[in-house]
């Protein structure tokens, strides 16, 4: 049994930074999250598009992958590159402590015991903070950070909700949440609606 893995079932999926990627051994392909996600967050650094957080009620279980990491890695520093991959920290060498009191915008690592063969699989838990959480909300936050300089970095909702539909993440509101950004620009699909937004996609991203 492998000793640490990384439970990624959002942007970690494609992008899980230079850190933990040099410390993957293979990926546990078709896992699905032992809880329901939805894109219930605002992201602050991605200029508030909706993002995949775990929510008490509503979302569905999707499609994850595990990252399996060498034996060599321990699980406080396991946790310590998922923590700085969350706050968009790679490489600053920051620890992780578990709070006391999380807050609204805290990241905390979970863990899940003998998990599809690793013996402790991590993953982050950040509290949902969309209260209308309806798909004409979701799509009104996306369409706003594809328009500025998220949408530029591709770090913008629409890029990010194009990315969960190719890694096979579905959830309830997904569906129509799309409907609503392409009603909403208008556009045929989703990589047309960001050619619309931005259309000097290759401005400055500095």
């Amino acid at each position: 049994m492998h000793h640490v893995g990384i439970l990624a079932y959002g942007s970690l999926i494609d992008d899980p930074g230079k850190e933990i990627q040099g410390a993957v051994v293979r990926r546990i392909e078709n896992v699905e999250t032992p809880f329901p996600v939805e894109f219930a967050r605002r992201s602050r650094k991605r200029d508030g598009a909706p993002t995949l957080v775990p929510v008490e009620t509503g979302g569905a279980r999707v499609r994850a992958v595990i990252f399996v990491l060498r034996d060599s890695v321990t699980l406080q520093e396991a946790a310590d590159m998922l923590w700085r991959r969350e706050r968009n920290e790679v490489g600053s060498g920051q620890t992780y402590t578990p709070p006391d009191r999380p807050g609204p915008n805290t990241v905390v690592v979970e863990q899940l015991q003998r998990f599809h063969g690793v013996e402790t699989v991590l993953y982050t838990k950040i509290p949902a903070n969309i209260t209308d959480l309806t798909p004409e909300t979701l799509a009104e936050l996306a369409i706003k950070s594809a328009r500025g300089r998220a949408g530029a970095q591709r770090r913008d909702g629409i890029s990010y909700l194009i990315a969960a539909k190719r890694n096979g993440i579905n959830t309830p509101l997904m569906e129509e949440y799309e409907r609503e950004i392409l009603n909403g620009v208008p556009a045929n699909t989703l990589e047309e609606a960001l050619r619309i937004l931005q259309p000097a996609s290759g401005r400055d991203k500095n």
